[in-house]
């Protein structure tokens, strides 16, 4: 049985506790007087069976075993063999008076410790001491490989929460660290490849993305010899097809002696950076076309008012039967269709104004063949679908050319070989199943312009994006990404819906819905039927900066029985009626002049004028303007403008109430 007790057991703290296996009590008592003799102070825990042996094996706090080569009830060989499959780094010391040469060498080669003969326990302390120690060593080197190991875990959990890739080198540039944001923008981890082959293996190229990298260019091999290196931009094509930007910097790795240990660079993702900064720069080139395009379609405006305005005065003298008829009436349809493209102008540079018209898509189709044709190469054949029942919609023409013109280009441009695009019309009903998916839209009747084409066709996520702004699967500079964005703000705009529908490879099919009008509003039937009459005899004064504009204007306005005072801008305007008695029944005038512009005029002209009522004229919109001049109270025409219209236009506004100006856009 066990010998633990308060003698054979010092108190716990006393020393290492050791574990000794011997079934003799005098043997015991041994070797606890030899251990104490040696000046050895250790926890002596003495067992002489092998259920004992196996339960204090299990405690943590054993540093050494003794054990007795035979036993009655166990053998040493056993004990050591128990020891080696629990704890295999545990010193096993035989202390035997039987153990045999061949039995101590076998011993050995079991992966004992030592052995001491019983007839020579001097030699007892100074084993244990050694194998003390050695225990007291390797437990050192084990807190030390486990302090070691919780610190690489603390680096590389610190490391793998970066949002920078980390690589690391040695001094023979192998690589010996990577972080998961590195992996991430490579592609791939750390691969035993020389610097030779680092551009080559990771796919490393410079920022145009045409060249590979050259070793000397490789931040982390300037780094390993020896340079600083600062925000390298570099391109990486990784093996799934995808491209990242990335800005590198780094340095070498020294030791205390400034001896190279390796290098270390951190790689910095500026991919969607990149994307949002040529994204700025589209918009900003966009912008500043734009306003270009503003201005032009502005001066334009004022040149076809004037060039469709006598025009038509011109065919009003001379009637259908004279041989210049018809060369004028080209003339004004020319002047018509340029008109048209001035509100293309002006709707890509978002100061159209819109002009809600009942309109048949069918007409809108027609009207455009030709120039769609124009656009598509030969090896593309085009081919309408027109349903002939289909209902009327409410929408403004131009931006329904507009749509069509994109959608048309957007098939064009999926069709590099060639292919066949097909443009349809027809009616629809969209129940509520279908507008629980689409809430923008209500359950109802619709009219739907289909175009289709067969293509190259879109994977599901492209579809999933193809309507957000700057979004493009063509080559930098082959599109700005906005084309198909413009047709879904439409759409919207209109209160209809879009659907697409694509497959890689086989083509692709849009479909736009548009709200089906049942019948022309009464109001626009009315105002159809019973025009107002033009004539009058009430004064006008007339100010533009532009002398063609003005004299048509004035020109329209002497045929319709008005007396006209036409100015050149506000300080002329205010100089006329300082000098001229008399009362000024309305103000046409230009928005934006030089020096003063028209709504400051008409502030200035009421104040000595109460009952002035007021007419703007301009080449841009009133919701354009409206930003800028946000005080305006008086209606506007908008260039260019018939002038038929323009003597409607001012007679309307002279017989509304005062309290109440009557607001009428062209």
């Amino acid at each position: 049985m066990s010998q633990i007790s308060k003698g054979d057991r010092p108190e716990s703290g006393a020393g290492p506790r050791i574990l000794h296996l011997e079934d003799d009590p005098a043997d015991r008592e041994l070797i606890r007087e030899t251990l104490g003799a040696e000046g050895i102070a250790v926890d002596l825990v003495q067992v002489d069976t092998r259920e004992e042996f196996q339960k204090e094996l299990a405690h943590d706090s054993v540093a050494l075993i003794l054990s007795d080569y035979a036993l009655s009830h166990f053998d040493g060989f056993s004990a050591l063999q128990l020891a080696q499959e629990k704890k295999p780094d545990l010193p096993f010391i035989f202390v035997s008076g039987t153990l045999g040469e061949e039995a101590a060498i076998e011993s050995l080669r079991r992966g004992a410790t030592d052995y001491v003969l019983k007839q020579r326990l001097a030699r007892l302390g100074p084993a244990v001491r050694r194998a003390l120690e050695e225990v007291a060593v390797h437990r050192k080197r084990l807190e030390a490989a486990e302090a070691a190991a919780n610190r690489q875990q603390f680096l590389n959990a610190m490391l793998d929460s970066l949002g920078a890739g980390i690589v690391a080198c040695d001094a023979d540039g192998v690589l010996t660290l990577f972080n998961n944001a590195a992996r991430e923008i490579l592609g791939h981890g750390e691969t035993a490849t020389t610097p030779e082959k680092w551009a080559e293996h990771y796919n490393v190229y410079h920022p145009d993305g045409k060249r590979l990298l050259e070793k000397e260019a490789l931040p982390l091999y300037r780094a390993l010899c020896g340079e600083q290196v600062r925000d390298v931009e570099i391109l990486i094509r990784r093996p799934d097809g995808q491209v990242r930007s990335a800005l590198v910097s780094g340095q070498p790795i020294l030791d205390a002696h400034g001896q190279s240990l390796g290098a270390v660079v951190a790689l910095h993702d500026i991919t969607d950076r990149k994307l949002l900064e040529g994204q700025l720069r589209q918009s900003q080139k966009l912008e500043a076309v734009g306003s270009l395009a503003g201005g032009v379609a502005h001066d334009f405006n004022n040149l076809l008012t004037v060039i469709g305005g006598y025009s038509q005065m011109a065919m009003q003298q001379m009637g259908p039967d004279d041989p210049n008829y018809g060369s004028l009436e080209e003339i004004a349809r020319a002047s018509d269709r340029a008109a048209a493209l001035t509100r293309q102008l002006l709707a890509f540079s978002r100061k159209q104004v819109l002009e809600p018209r009942i309109l048949d898509l069918n007409t809108i189709v027609v009207d455009m063949e030709k120039m769609l044709h124009r656009l598509l190469p030969a090896n593309i054949e085009l081919a309408t679908a027109l349903s002939h029942d289909i209902g009327q919609i409410k929408a403004d023409p131009g931006q329904m050319e507009q749509v069509l013109l994109n959608l048309v280009v957007n098939a064009r441009d999926a069709m590099p070989e060639g292919g066949r695009l097909v443009v349809e019309t027809g009616n629809a009903n969209l129940d509520a199943a279908y507008c629980q998916s689409h809430p923008e839209v209500f359950a109802g009747s619709y009219v739907v312009l289909t175009v289709s084409d067969s293509g190259s066709g879109m994977s599901a996520e492209t579809q999933t994006r193809v309507f957000e702004p700057f979004f493009t699967t063509k080559e930098v500079g082959k599109g700005t990404g906005l084309g198909l964005s413009t047709v879904f703000g439409i759409v919207q705009q209109s209160g209809g819906t879009i659907d697409v529908h694509s497959e890689v490879g086989s083509g692709s099919t849009f479909r736009v819905y548009f709200p089906r009008i049942g019948s022309i509003p009464k109001a626009e039937r009315r105002q159809a039927t019973a025009p107002v009459h033009a004539r009058g005899t009430e004064t006008i004064l007339v100010v533009e900066d532009d002398s063609r504009v003005r004299k048509l204007a004035r020109l329209v306005l002497e045929a319709a029985g008005y007396t006209v005072l036409p100015a050149t801008d506000g300080q002329d305007a205010l100089g006329i009626l300082e000098k001229r008695p008399g009362r000024v029944h309305l103000v046409l005038t230009d928005i934006v002049m030089p020096g003063m512009s028209g709504p400051e005029l008409l502030s200035r002209i009421r104040e000595d004028h109460p009952g002035c009522k007021g007419l703007y004229m301009s080449g841009y919109s009133d919701k354009s303007l409206a930003s800028e001049f946000p005080q305006s109270d008086a209606p506007l025409i908008q260039k260019p403008f018939p002038p038929g219209v323009l003597a409607q236009r001012v007679r309307e506004i002279l017989e509304a109430p005062s309290a109440d100006p009557l607001r009428v856009k062209s």
